[in-house]
């Protein structure tokens, strides 16, 4: 209840309508559930090289949503950067995902980084 009462006196305050609140929050849905698409077709092309494909087409998708899709695919990202370094990932790894995940915020094609043979339907 805090968090709300927070939201709309910021919003009073900023004088941002609470129509563009719901579109950020809309997006951000969207966004997460295009990251969350992307992961659940990496997991199940399982396809050798494909995982930098999969992370560039789902920030890819989710930054198409607006400004709350494209928040919520770099908070899914660094996240998601933050617990592979925890468990022992490179940090060239790391900067490697970090470099193809704002590849596809950006807007750049995430077929740069399709492997031969990806069967279509992905």
């Amino acid at each position: 209840m805090k968090l709300l009462t927070g939201l709309v006196f910021c919003s009073l305050v900023l004088g941002v309508s609470s129509q563009s609140w719901f579109s950020f929050l809309g997006e951000a849905y969207d966004g997460a559930r295009d990251m969350w698409r992307a992961y659940s077709d990496m997991k199940e092309a399982n396809y050798k090289n494909s995982d930098k494909y999969f992370h560039a087409r789902g920030n890819y998708d989710a930054a198409q949503r607006g400004p709350g899709g494209a928040w919520a695919a770099e908070v899914i990202s660094n996240a998601r950067e933050k617990v592979q370094r925890l468990t022992g990932d490179h940090k060239e790894d790391s900067l490697a995902g970090h470099a193809t995940n704002k590849w596809g915020q950006s807007g750049k094609d995430p077929n740069h980084f399709r492997p031969a043979g990806l069967p279509e339907k992905y």
